[in-house]
């Protein structure tokens, strides 16, 4: 027998979702939308990744951007995409989906010979299918003859080889021809010949989950009970029942006379939002305990909670909890009735799913060599002293970039990872440029010495932020002192939480970078306090920069992080200009320091440089070079302040 390296493998649909992000209008009259994975099937492969399952995906995409979005959309939350299979022929499907009101979500689906209905035999083998506690199935891929086919030799290498075989009902009569091309919300047309095509596949299956109205066409009436009756003759399956806001409910064995007799668990009421994606959310969450041999009780709460957490957020696969989003929604569930506004559930959804799965396919930054040429007025003023004009600050950018970039590859894995900080005003063309590669990535938002803070890219930070790609982490310097004059502090600190606000919104990291202002009063708690501050106003950055601290100051920091911030990703220091011995001493006092991930420097390393290259002393050439000598020489200082923390 074939080792179980998989728990579930999903054949199915696997589409690209654009969601209407105007709420309250039909399509016509919507503006905008948000782009997401879809697909039943995929959704599925992708909430059962969230739910720690080793799940796989088996479909086609297209050979286009949209087939390589999905492809990554998977591949980042952990899902096996070695069987999803490129076709050069077809484009990967489309669906456009829209949020009327709470009964009414107009859907149009673009799958004329769409990728995933090309599915063939040849794109996988026994082997693959033995590989796999389960496989699941939705319905869409029993449609048509070539699909059907494909769908049951999978079935039969499952049989084989003790592999379950799931079907998610799934039913959508636009896919099997019942409606016009425009009716894709409409969910229950009544065919027979449908009800004899999905009864024929019933027998074959350990688990079935649907719908009252999805178990009404493959039990041929509109009475719930009868059907499953019909289904119970020719399967011996489990029998899953979803029933919306009621939860859902249970049949192994003989059917009884109501839905309440089986095993029933009643979900909790939240406010909807939006119900398409709820239903593959509650299957991504009963496989959790079913395929880890959990009571049903614990398959249906995991289900029963999925969904509804799902209904109260926007789109489908990136709505889908994690386990300990989950977890935490389980225990406190029935004093949230609206799972998108509690702070705590959209924290955990934010570090736990969606910045670890956007900022470096989930990597762990550690010992971080981040070189930072954000500054703006610093290069404007190295112009005025030279004598240049100021369109030479963004080449001098570029030259840094490629300073940078050189300097990475040298570095190699003797860091834990290399990136910079750049900002938009002078260096566009270096975002564009390194935003595909494997680096961190920050830029700032604040206007230039700015106190009280104010953003250089006006009040309505969060729509400019919004045309960011992903994995740029927005960074904002504050002049912040928390014994600051009360309407300063103030005003600082609601711009501050209206940013967060915003990153939470769009999705994108914060990094936070806190300077007490020049002849303010320091000790070894002004730092932490201030850190302190900011959990209270219920502002959770992902990142800190602060000035090197004394050892006292750090061992506050490391208390404060780790008992209101567990999830932060830590601290990183920046240089303000300072002498290389001063930022030396900085570096050994954050010795064995965990918090600290690395350093965030600038002007030590390229100020020196930028000067000669902008009076032409030297030419492009040898300011590369200067430059990525001095951030050679910084990472080198760090390493071996790294190397003393893990002697202490």
């Amino acid at each position: 027998m074939k080792i179980k390296t998989l728990d579930v493998i999903c054949l199915g649909r696997a589409a690209v979702d654009l969601y209407s992000e105007q709420i309250g209008a039909p399509l016509e009259d919507v503006n905008s939308f948000k782009k997401y994975l879809g697909g039943s099937s995929a959704n599925i492969a992708f909430g059962a990744a969230r739910m720690g399952l080793k799940s796989a995906m088996l479909t086609r995409v297209g050979d286009e951007h949209m087939g390589r979005f999905v492809r990554s959309e998977l591949s980042r939350v952990g899902v096996d995409v070695s069987h999803v299979v490129t076709d050069q022929d077809r484009l990967t499907g489309l669906v456009l989906l829209g949020i009327k009101d709470q009964d009414t979500f107009p859907l149009i689906f673009y799958r004329e010979n769409c990728a995933d209905m090309a599915i063939s035999e040849e794109d996988f083998d026994e082997d693959f299918i033995a590989s796999a506690k389960a496989l699941l199935i939705t319905g869409t891929h029993f449609s048509t003859e070539s699909t059907d086919k494909t769908a049951r030799k999978a079935i039969e290498y499952a049989k084989a080889n003790d592999t379950k075989v799931i079907i998610d009902i799934d039913y959508r009569p636009v896919l099997w021809g019942l409606t016009g091309r425009g009716e894709g919300e409409n969910r229950f047309v009544s065919d027979e010949a449908v009800t004899q095509h999905i009864m024929s596949i019933l027998p074959l299956c350990d688990l079935i989950v649907g719908t009252e109205e999805e178990f009404h066409i493959a039990g041929g009436c509109e009475d719930t009970i009868e059907c499953l009756k019909q289904i119970r003759q020719v399967s011996t399956a489990e029998l899953v029942v979803k029933r919306g806001a009621l939860g859902c409910s249970v049949f192994k064995g003989e059917i009884p006379d109501t839905l309440d007799e089986g095993i029933t668990r009643y979900g909790v009421t939240v406010d909807v939002l939006n119900v398409l994606g709820a239903g593959d959310a509650f299957l991504s969450g009963y496989l959790r305990a079913w395929i880890n041999q959990e009571s049903t009780e614990n398959a249906c709460d995991y289900a029963n909670a999925c969904g509804a957490i799902v209904v109260s957020r926007h789109g489908c696969a990136p709505a889908m909890p994690s386990l300990e989003e989950l977890d935490y929604y389980l225990i406190h569930r029935d004093d949230i009735s609206r799972p998108d506004l509690d702070p705590v559930l959209n924290y955990l959804h934010r570090v736990t799913t969606q910045r670890i799965e956007r900022q470096g396919e989930g990597k762990d930054w550690q010992d971080m060599c981040i070189l930072a040429f954000d500054h703006r007025r610093q290069f404007v003023d190295m112009c005025r002293e030279a004598g240049a004009p100021i369109s030479r600050v963004s080449r001098a950018k570029e030259l840094i970039l490629q300073a940078a970039c050189e300097g990475s590859q040298t570095l190699g894995e003797t860091v834990g990872g290399t990136g910079i900080l750049a900002d938009g005003t002078f260096a566009q063309d270096v975002l564009n440029d390194i935003t595909s590669k494997d680096h961190w990535i920050a830029r700032p938002v604040e206007m230039p010495s700015s106190r009280p803070l104010r953003f250089e890219l006006g009040n309505n930070v969060g729509q400019a932020i919004a045309t960011w790609p992903a994995n740029h982490i927005v960074k904002c310097l504050v002049f912040y002192h928390p014994d600051d004059e009360v309407n300063l502090r103030s005003e600082q600190e609601q711009k501050v939480m209206d940013l967060y606000r915003a990153c939470c919104t769009t999705g994108h990291e914060l990094l936070l970078e806190i300077i007490p202002p020049a002849g303010s009063n320091l000790d070894d708690e002004t730092l932490s306090r201030s850190i302190e501050r900011f959990y209270n106003l219920g502002v959770f950055p992902d990142w800190w920069k602060l000035p090197s601290p004394s050892k006292a100051a750090w061992q506050n920091i490391d208390d404060i992080i780790k008992a209101r911030a567990p999830y932060c990703r830590g601290v990183v220091l920046l240089g303000l200009d300072a002498p290389v011995e001063e930022l030396k001493a900085g570096f050994n006092a954050a010795a064995g320091q965990d918090v600290c991930k690395g350093f965030a420097i600038g002007r030590t390393i390229f100020s020196a440089p930028t000067k000669a290259w902008l009076r032409n002393d030297i030419n492009d050439a040898e300011f590369v070079a200067q430059v990525k000598s001095n951030y050679l020489e910084m990472s080198e200082y760090w390493r071996q302040r790294n190397e003393a923390g893990k002697s202490l």
